[in-house]
């Protein structure tokens, strides 16, 4: 059937944070109204209204000057600071793939990394990830990544302590509304931050976190909010605040279980049955190892919060059902892994786990989709085919893999070796802003041979590239959002014609793969509507096996945004390991959840032991270092943007402050230093400087400042090799070090800085500017 859309009704479409049919006249887009069963839909769909056609979206294949006329050979420094040159698609397409060529040839198909993030587009089919992946791997393979900048400490982590985090942790989490039938106390480390549930990976039908909450809250559930910053739970719910200084989770974590031991507070039943390892715990715990017991006067020097309150929550926790939540926000930190492994040491000795309203979750309001209530049905997604490349890297140490080729380094008990990278090809993605240290990445991103883009505006990995392709947006292509965490399905209509000369990332592939003598394996000889088709079938398919019905592809193509996933029993993590453990054992060695893991202990890291302690981050409010630099920076997610997308909307520089990025200061801190609501500010620290705008709260502990990430990256360079950002982009500022041997994962959250108000001119804001570009070839 023709996928043209009717134009004369609702042009239904998804995006990752919101459902929507776009208004359109005379081929533009005019309006998204939001769909109407959605009881609180997210402010960022409508920054794309002006982002859509605006002066920083990517037109025409582009090439950067130097490299257009020296090939390899150019000078590498110049990427992000030369201008580029419009060439015709077939110029472009004729160098990418001899390039690619060229490299896999001379150095193999381990010289090729293909950098991707699965946040381009909530469509299965133009998903740029599953696009770039399934091309590399047509052609030989690549060097991969593994884990996410969201959560890669837990998701290495879990698996050793209780089970694996996406199919189990996170799929099978306990649903809002088995909760707010038994729940009588959630306790939230980091909080639920509604602005964070505006978005999900595979897109959003409905957004639930407020409604769920608030049936929680009206079933008399009290919330209690361990954070930095109050707002991380919203005055609607009442909920406590416990100001916590950043990175000192797991200090709290360990006097709680202090509590517990010592007062015979825990369920020593449960702990016999269904762990193991406590034995070991407790000597720690009770500083028989060290002379220093963990208890709540030890950890109130650590963490701030008053050792009466610790006590006072240990029994409460204790004393009714309590489900412990915690953000993922709290692993973005060194050693992130002990947050997360004490979350379910915790949990296991309040003995509430598998039951309903009890236990633990990791990611609740983190996105709009951990504890949804949901039918569980994996769909059907675009086969990456087979990478027969086995070299990777952890996620977030790709600037340590093009800094340091042939280093060899740590990884979850494993020895392995940065891999030597001549040729990097992004799509779907941008590094420069959820990688930390940004002087470091631009340095690593003058190494490879070539760097090709796949982008839909001027970011600042498009303009470190040396070939860059023009991507169409979500509005401008057709596909269908299915995704496990939703109840809706929906049709994505392609809404108006591609801007420009872009193409889908399906189509830039496809030519390529022409060029390179693979295009049959990777089309299969599908066109755009054959692979819609074909992933409606498999999802026909699937749906059969599990015991319900689909409309074929022609009623749902037609039907628009409908309710598919609706629960039909309850779900309750690991209620089945509760109630059966031999029949149904966790994946850990013993079966069990562990509180002390024999398989870590043998790594002998000294970064993660044996069991789950506390270790003192590099940069916190207690170290050495915050004598110079007072302020503990928290770069959170914003709350008018996902991530960097449409930072140059309407909405998202709606947000600024004299066309900073906001940054929220206590005015303790703010008075010592002369500054005022509305101010632009420098923050620093040895690693960069950036500039922001100033709001004022007390929402936020002394000490602690917040600035959100995403601000498109605007680098000012010093002749003294410093570097300035004069938008607001925090990663200036952030450590690129892991969290520690065992899962290397980000550690944005620790970093320390100082601030000043700016007292010169600002120099104007040039990050929503197109770079320079000379005539066309």
């Amino acid at each position: 059937m023709p996928l043209d859309t009717d134009k004369n009704r609702p042009i239904a479409t998804t995006a990752h944070w919101g459902t929507y049919y776009a208004e359109v006249e005379n081929g533009k887009l005019t309006g998204l109204r939001d769909y109407e069963k959605d009881p609180s839909p997210s402010i960022i769909g409508q920054g794309i209204l002006e982002a859509l056609d605006d002066k920083v979206r990517v037109r025409r294949p582009m090439v950067r000057k130097g490299f257009l006329e020296n090939g390899k050979s150019s000078n590498r420094k110049l990427r992000g600071k030369e201008p580029f040159v419009a060439v015709s698609w077939e110029k472009a397409l004729d160098l990418a793939a001899g390039e690619i060529d060229r490299v896999r040839n001379d150095f193999g198909n381990k010289s090729i990394f293909g950098g991707s993030y699965g946040w381009a587009s909530s469509g299965r089919f133009h998903h740029a990830q599953s696009q770039v992946h399934r091309f590399l791997n047509t052609i030989g393979g690549y060097v991969a990544h593994k884990n996410s900048y969201s959560h890669a400490a837990a998701e290495v982590i879990l698996p050793h302590i209780v089970a694996e985090m996406k199919p189990i942790i996170f799929d099978q989490a306990t649903q809002w509304p088995d909760i707010a039938s038994e729940c009588e106390l959630i306790v939230a480390f980091g909080g639920l931050p509604h602005k964070n549930a505006q978005v999900n990976l595979g897109g959003v039908g409905r957004h639930t976190l407020h409604e769920e909450m608030n049936n929680c809250y009206e079933s008399g559930i009290e919330f209690v909010n361990i954070s930095p910053l109050k707002s991380d739970i919203a005055e609607h719910f009442e909920p406590e605040w416990i100001g916590i200084r950043p990175n000192t989770d797991a200090a709290l974590m360990l006097a709680i279980a202090y509590v517990l031991l010592n007062e015979s507070l825990y369920d020593e039943s449960f702990i016999k049955k269904y762990t193991v390892g406590l034995d070991k715990f407790i000597p720690y715990v009770n500083g028989i190892e060290d002379g220093c017991p963990k208890n709540p006067l030890w950890a109130s020097k650590i963490t701030g919060v008053p050792a009466e309150t610790i006590i006072e929550l240990a029994y409460r926790m204790a004393e009714c059902r309590t489900m412990i939540m915690t953000a993922w926000s709290l692993q973005r930190g060194d050693h992130g892994e002990q947050p997360i492994w004490l979350t379910v040491v915790l949990a296991a000795l309040l003995g509430q786990i598998g039951l309903p309203g009890g236990g633990f979750g990791i990611g609740y309001g983190c996105e709009n989709g951990v504890g949804n209530a949901v039918k569980y049905h994996r769909w059907p997604a675009l086969s990456q085919g087979v990478n027969k490349v086995s070299e990777f890297i952890p996620v977030a140490r790709v600037a340590d893999m093009l800094l340091l080729p042939n280093e060899v380094f740590d990884y979850d008990g494993k020895k392995l070796k940065y891999p030597d990278i001549k040729l990097v090809y992004w799509a779907g993605g941008n590094p420069f802003h959820h990688h930390q240290d940004l002087s470091r990445l631009i340095e690593a991103f003058t190494k490879p041979e070539c760097i090709i883009v796949n982008e839909i505006w001027w970011t600042s990995t498009a303009r470190h590239a040396d070939i860059v392709f023009p991507i169409t947006t979500a509005l401008e292509r057709n596909d269908l959002m299915i995704t496990k965490w939703e109840q809706t399905a929906s049709p994505m209509h392609r809404a108006i014609d591609p801007i420009g000369e872009s193409k889908n990332d399906y189509d830039v592939f496809t030519e390529l793969s022409t060029r390179l003598g693979c295009w049959e394996e990777f089309t299969e000889g599908r066109d755009e509507e054959g692979w819609l088709s074909h992933l409606w079938d498999q999802a026909r398919q699937q749906a059969g096996r599990a015991g319900f019905e689909l409309p074929d592809f022609e009623a749902f193509w037609a039907m628009g945004p409908v309710e598919l996933l609706k629960p039909d029993k309850p779900s309750i993590l690991l209620s089945e390991f509760r109630e059966a453990p031999e029949k149904n054992p966790l994946s850990t060695p013993s079966g069990k959840i562990e509180i002390f893991s024999e398989v870590i202990d043998k790594f002998g890291y000294d970064d993660c032991k044996g069991c789950p302690v506390w270790m003192e981050p590099i940069e916190w409010l207690g170290s050495e270092s915050a004598k110079e630099f007072p302020l503990h920076l928290i770069s959170n997610q914003p709350s008018t943007r996902l991530h960097s997308q449409l930072d140059s909307g309407g909405i998202s520089k709606g947000s600024k402050i004299k066309d900073r990025e906001p940054m929220v200061m206590h005015p303790d801190d703010a008075e010592k230093r002369g500054i005022q609501t509305g101010d632009v500010v420098r923050v620093y620290n040895k690693r960069g400087s950036c500039l922001a705008g100033v709001n004022i709260s007390t929402n936020i502990l002394p000490g602690v400042i917040q600035l959100a990430t995403g601000a498109w990256f605007d680098p000012l360079h010093g002749d003294d090799g410093s570097l300035l950002c004069r938008h607001g982009n925090p990663n200036v500022l952030t450590r690129d070090e892991g969290t520690s041997k065992l899962a290397q994962g980000p550690t944005a959250h620790s970093t320390l800085v100082e601030v000043e108000k700016y007292a010169s001119t600002p120099p104007a804001v040039e990050a929503h500017e197109a770079p320079t570009i000379s005539d066309s070839i």
